[in-house]
């Protein structure tokens, strides 16, 4: 039996399932799919660097591409934890400064929020 070795945890912001629960069931079984994956392998197709302190997995499926923004938290777990802010359907080729800043602004919020 093989074991695979998690490089982080994942959560969840409310956004991010409100997102997932639009999508077709084949579409959300194939992101959950590269979720895993992307937290056992390292593959910047998958899972990569859009900003200095954000994050995007990538899912292109059924002609869609499906984007889930993320900042990561290494304050609390003993595995580092990634924080899905939200989701979108990328129309244009390049990531749209506002779904970036979106990103931006949740993590900030998430973090104020731990603090207090």
């Amino acid at each position: 039996m093989t074991k695979f070795a998690y490089r982080f945890d994942l959560v969840f912001l409310d956004e991010a399932i409100l997102f997932l629960d639009t999508l077709q069931p084949k579409t959300r079984a194939k992101i959950i799919y590269n979720l895993w994956k992307a937290r056992v392998l390292i593959d910047p197709i998958l899972f990569k660097k859009v900003s200095a302190e954000v994050w995007e997995f990538r899912t292109d499926f059924a002609n869609q591409c499906i984007r889930l923004l993320a900042f990561w938290d290494k304050r609390k777990s003993k595995l580092a934890l990634v924080v899905i802010t939200h989701g979108f359907i990328k129309k244009t080729a390049k990531l749209p400064m506002s779904e970036l800043n979106k990103t931006i602004q949740m993590m900030s919020k998430y973090f104020n929020h731990e603090n207090n």
